[in-house]
């Protein structure tokens, strides 16, 4: 063991510029891209900051809640100016973003080549347009949460303090960015809210009016799920996919299709269930908790796990746990 120190030590040792300049080199070598799908160098892209994406959500949380985020040092007769004010920054940011993420993807199956910037300038247009929808739906959210959380006193509590407040709103203004086939910036907007809230909603998914989510660490909500109205989900809930379509050519799973369950009016889905595939959960239904639910009930059913069997431990059991413990 020694030798072999002293042999190592015998040899000479590049200086560090040298090695990191070798580093520097390969992974700038176009053909070390090649893997990617399109194979693109980073001096090709034109991809969107996510710090400025992310600082557009932010600055639209005071626009959808005045006086609860952001700036606050303002009364009725200038609340007008302010909301205004930021609503420019933010479409001018966005419309910055989107030209560069839709640049990217110029071309290729999914986005849209927006090569005349009117046309980035409509979708910018079209998502301000939709603020005081989102603003009607969230508030909605937030009256579902005060209504159904007994830990809940204080009506406008959720709107600050809530995690599934936090994921709704990031979620309800990605969504009307997907759906006009942004690509990048909804997940973006999305995964910003999954990573502070361990709630994990796909920007593809469509979900109703009065939606609450208690507690909500572990839920996911997958790309093609439909929700519908008063509709409760309870920590670590999985509405996910049990299979993939398959391409027959490529053998990889084809992308966009339903695989998602749909989840009627009224429904209570209760902790750590997991409903998998294209199937719906009828209107009223309760699902219960650790419920592994993977085909179509009626309206107005009950869906429980086994029901925990309770007994009285033996004197060895109990000699045998304390000896364990």
């Amino acid at each position: 063991m020694d030798e072999r120190r002293e042999m190592d030590r015998s040899q000479p040792v590049p200086p560090v510029s040298e090695r990191v300049h070798a580093v520097a080199e390969a992974l700038s070598e176009p053909l070390s891209w090649q893997l990617l799908p399109d194979g693109k160098t980073v001096r090709e892209a034109q991809l969107p900051s996510r710090r400025r994406v992310i600082d557009c959500v932010e600055e639209l949380r005071g626009v959808l809640f005045p006086g609860y985020f952001g700036y606050r040092e303002f009364g009725r007769q200038t609340i007008t100016h302010h909301v205004g004010a930021a609503l420019e920054r933010v479409s001018q940011v966005l419309a910055l973003e989107i030209a560069h993420a839709t640049g990217y993807t110029a071309g290729q199956d999914y986005g849209r080549d927006y090569a005349d910037p009117r046309d980035v300038a409509r979708i910018v247009d079209e998502f301000i347009a939709q603020l005081p929808r989102i603003r009607r739906l969230l508030t909605l959210d937030c009256r579902a949460c005060y209504e159904w959380d007994p830990a809940a006193f204080i009506p406008e509590a959720p709107i600050f303090c809530y995690p599934n407040m936090l994921a709704m709103m990031n979620f309800r203004l990605a969504h009307e960015l997907y759906i006009r086939r942004v690509p990048f910036i909804p997940r973006i907007i999305t995964e910003h809210a999954h990573n502070i809230t361990g709630i994990d909603i796909h920007p593809g998914a469509t979900i109703g009016e009065s939606f609450f989510i208690d507690h909500g660490t572990g839920v996911v909500i997958g790309q093609t799920a439909i929700v519908g109205d008063r509709v409760r989900l309870y920590q670590g809930v999985t509405l996910g996919a049990i299979r993939f379509p398959l391409d027959q050519q490529t053998e990889r799973p084809i992308k966009g299709q339903p695989r998602h369950p749909i989840i009627e009016d009224d429904v209570v889905i209760f902790a750590e269930s997991t409903v998998l595939g294209r199937i719906t959960v009828g209107q009223g239904s309760i699902i219960g908790a650790n419920v592994f639910l993977a085909k179509s009930v009626p309206p107005q059913s009950k869906v429980f796990a086994p029901p925990v069997r309770v007994g009285q431990l033996s004197k060895r059991e109990r000699d045998e746990s304390v000896a364990g413990g």
